[in-house]
């Protein structure tokens, strides 16, 4: 909660309360129980976008680019089609081992996975990105709201989230929710 509390503190949440999640159905759904701070992230900013360059996704969003399903059933078929001729991140050469995505970049079709591990509890699962258009996989070990207080922040160790998103060097960081963003009518 400390991790969120910051993140809360950089980057204030929508003055409204986003709607409820069913979380024992979306888990259902997904076939996996989801990290503790993930809900707590959704329970506070809901689905919409951080920055204008990270779209935070949400079970049962009214916008299927922004549900957390959707995406996962998207991904989960773009993703077998590619490891057909391109090799998996090593983090998911274990068996079992599957991702699941929770975010995505804005403009890029790069995506922030779980990397979910046989036998590891949801809460230390850790963050993957993958740059969407292209085979590189980068590895960040922590959790989701972690790796986006430090994305926000400008000390993630990463290549993706550098000199090109201006929007995340900002002293004023935003969370715009997708009604906001992409109009109150869903789809």
């Amino acid at each position: 909660m400390i991790v969120l509390d910051a993140l809360v503190r950089l980057c204030p949440p929508p003055a409204e309360r986003p709607p409820a999640v069913d979380w024992a159905q979306a888990e259902r759904a997904l076939g996996a129980v989801l990290p503790a701070d993930y809900k707590q992230l959704v329970g506070t900013y809901g689905d919409g976008i951080f920055d204008d360059t990270i779209w935070l996704l949400v079970p049962g969003s009214a916008y299927s680019d922004c549900d957390l399903q959707a995406q996962t059933t998207e991904r989960d078929e773009t993703l077998a089609g590619l490891w057909e001729f391109e090799a998996k991140p090593a983090g998911l050469l274990e068996a079992g081992a599957r991702v699941l995505p929770w975010a995505f970049e804005e403009g890029t079709g790069a995506f922030l996975y779980w990397l979910a591990r046989p036998g590891q509890h949801p809460d230390e699962w850790t963050v993957l990105y993958n740059e969407g258009r292209g085979p590189l996989w980068e590895h960040h070990d922590m959790g989701c709201v972690a790796f986006l207080l430090a994305v926000l922040t400008g000390t993630a160790k990463t290549e993706y989230f550098g000199s090109l998103h201006e929007g995340l060097k900002s002293a004023d960081h935003r969370f715009e929710t997708a009604d906001h963003t992409l109009g109150t009518s869903g789809q």
